[in-house]
């Protein structure tokens, strides 16, 4: 008498696969549906529908739309930022050729990906719903703007920069990047000619790192 067959040894293995894979489909499709149509008008069976799992599936995992807002900052965007400051921490060279290198990483960034129309909601929508403003502060915005602040605050140390408040400093460097963002967000989609955020930032760093940098050079370091 043969012994029963036993289930193939891949079944188990895949359906685990499946249930790990689900919080990150749920993020990705929250993601792309805020994208679309804002935190408000955003609908958990639309979330569900898009990352292929039932209604109660997602409650699983979520308890609020606020919670997936939240899974969706720190899982598709805040990552990008981590990168970024990785990056800035471990480069060797001079404030110049830092930004060179480091400001059209994050133009292709904001040029390539649905986070301008994240920023627009979070805009549009942070009077009636502060709490989403505060996670995109606290994990975005503060840490970008931190980044660049750290940077300028070295530089200034090293002699490379000019006195001056640091994250004012910061600011000044990032401000075209965020106003072309909302620009083409708001405007475009009724008829208005885009900027070209990669070239805006390039420019904008030959005009602005003469009045930042105590020895300006004319070396330009490309990504």
């Amino acid at each position: 008498m043969s012994e029963p067959s036993s289930p193939p040894p891949t079944a188990s293995p895949k359906w685990r696969r499946r249930a790990e894979a689900r919080p990150a489909e749920i993020v990705q499709a929250a993601y792309e549906i805020f994208a679309e149509k804002g935190f408000a008008a955003a609908r958990l069976d639309d979330i569900a529908k898009r990352a292929g799992v039932s209604k109660g599936a997602l409650y699983l995992y979520f308890e609020t739309k606020q919670d997936i807002f939240e899974a969706v900052v720190k899982d598709a965007v805040a990552p990008n930022i981590g990168a970024i400051e990785t990056f800035a921490l471990g480069f060797p060279g001079p404030f110049e050729q830092l930004l060179r290198m480091m400001i059209p990483r994050v133009a292709d960034i904001a040029s390539h990906s649905g986070m301008g129309k994240v920023i627009k909601m979070v805009i549009g929508e942070s009077g009636n719903f502060p709490e989403i403003a505060r996670i995109w502060h606290d994990d975005v915005i503060a840490k970008g703007i931190g980044i660049l602040t750290n940077a300028v605050t070295q530089a200034q140390e090293r002699g490379e920069v000019r006195a001056g408040d640091p994250r004012l400093h910061a600011l000044s460097i990032a401000g075209p990047l965020l106003a072309a963002v909302i620009f083409r967000e708001t405007f475009v989609p009724v008829g208005a000619k885009p900027f070209d955020i990669p070239t805006l930032m390039q420019q904008h760093l030959d005009n602005v790192l003469p009045g930042l940098l105590t020895s300006p050079t004319q070396v330009k370091e490309g990504p």
